[in-house]
């Protein structure tokens, strides 16, 4: 029986959804009303009249020609990447019927995200690796992916291969993700089958004596309303500004709101440090299944000696853990290990958490038609 992609309805999707342990909250249906500029269709596959995968494919139209669009599915479709659950569909299969159907949508390309990790190294590998800076070592490692993985998976190196032979372009930035394309590395932990004293034992001493002292400091962190937003967004732009990323409006963020938690309350949480009468940081967490992400998050550079930011990373993984979550995902790192990188600091302070670094496929093109491509490239570089 061959497979067929069709459109499917919100309500579908989020059936297929509830029936997965965890998706990405990038292919939520709702998340297609979050990204103003974009429109969203969610797509099903069919071996018959069984749906087996689902998508949430956003289409970027080319200015003043709205039937020619760039397709995006971030960090998806969830399909059986594998082919686990169905060996005998080979991944083109999955994936030409995708693009006829984005084809006759008017898509020019077609991006996508392949939700499979390729390799995993432990946080004690990464900082044995970090070490050799310090130390006398003529070359020390300037990436991570100069390190040894303590895991690496076979089936996703084949599926690269298969992905590359069949005219799919790897994308080749390994950024943290603060822009659309996002993170190929990631920092995350492990909650399942542990309880919260052991993830706290896992955390570094300096980590364990950063929440101590926010704590001893009277840092108190609760969890914000929509209404709070404003006060998340004030100390993001200022985030922004350290940091050097461009901010989004607070509207993007009351999108995120609103969209996220009219489906479902409480899938999208803000979280506030309050250090002597003020908001001192903030964050966002989103959970789908037993996946919980920290989204965003902002700090003062005027509070950061009393350590908001590792109490607030402290009570979104103890919600996380409360609500069932077996994973808790810190999000985009960077792939350096060079002290001398301005993201270095980022990598640093998640992998003080004590969990694993992982790799995912990254992100993939294909042209379905290539003057319109080439075209929406160069507009796309000389916007910068």
């Amino acid at each position: 029986m061959k497979l067929t992609v069709r459109a499917i309805t919100a309500d579908q999707h989020r059936s297929w959804i509830q029936s997965r342990s965890s998706v990405s909250f990038l292919q939520l249906p709702e998340w297609g009303k979050v990204k103003v500029g974009w429109k969203s269709e969610s797509l099903g596959w069919f071996l018959g009249s069984e749906l087996v995968g689902a998508g949430l494919v956003l289409y970027r139209p080319v200015p003043k020609i709205p039937s020619r669009s760039l397709a995006y599915l971030p960090e998806g479709p969830d399909i059986d990447w594998l082919t686990t659950a169905h060996p005998n569909i080979p991944l083109n299969d999955w994936l030409a019927p995708m693009l006829d159907h984005c084809r006759g949508r008017g898509a020019f390309q077609v991006k996508m995200g392949p939700p499979v990790a390729t390799r995993r190294w432990q946080a004690d590998s990464i900082k044995n690796a970090m070490a050799q800076w310090r130390e006398d070592v003529a070359v020390p490692p300037a990436h991570l992916h100069d390190v040894i993985a303590d895991w690496h998976s076979v089936e996703a190196q084949h599926l690269s291969v298969q992905l590359n032979s069949r005219g799919w372009i790897q994308e080749t930035s390994s950024g943290a993700g603060f822009g659309d394309v996002q993170p190929r590395y990631v920092f995350q932990i492990d909650l399942a089958d542990r309880t919260l004293d052991q993830i706290f034992a896992g955390f570094n001493q300096l980590w364990r004596r950063n929440i101590r002292k926010a704590e001893k400091a009277g840092v108190i962190v609760t969890q914000g309303t929509r209404a709070d937003l404003a006060d998340f967004h004030r100390i993001y732009v200022e985030t922004a500004s350290r940091d050097r990323f461009t901010p989004r409006a607070l509207s993007y963020f009351e999108r995120m709101w609103d969209e996220l938690n009219g489906a479902l309350e409480g899938r999208l949480t803000l979280h506030l440090a309050h250090y002597q009468g003020h908001v001192a940081a903030a964050t966002l967490m989103v959970r789908v299944g037993t996946h919980a992400w920290y989204s965003y998050g902002a700090s003062t550079t005027a509070d950061r000696d009393v350590r908001p930011s590792n109490a607030l990373q402290w009570d979104m993984i103890t919600m996380a853990h409360a609500s069932g979550c077996s994973l808790y995902d810190l999000r985009g790192i960077a792939d350096t290990l060079n002290p001398e990188d301005h993201l270095f600091g980022l990598v640093q302070f998640k992998v003080g958490t004590g969990g694993f670094a992982q790799e995912y496929l990254g992100e993939w093109d294909y042209i379905l038609r290539n003057v319109w491509a080439k075209g929406y490239g160069l507009y796309q570089a000389r916007r910068g």
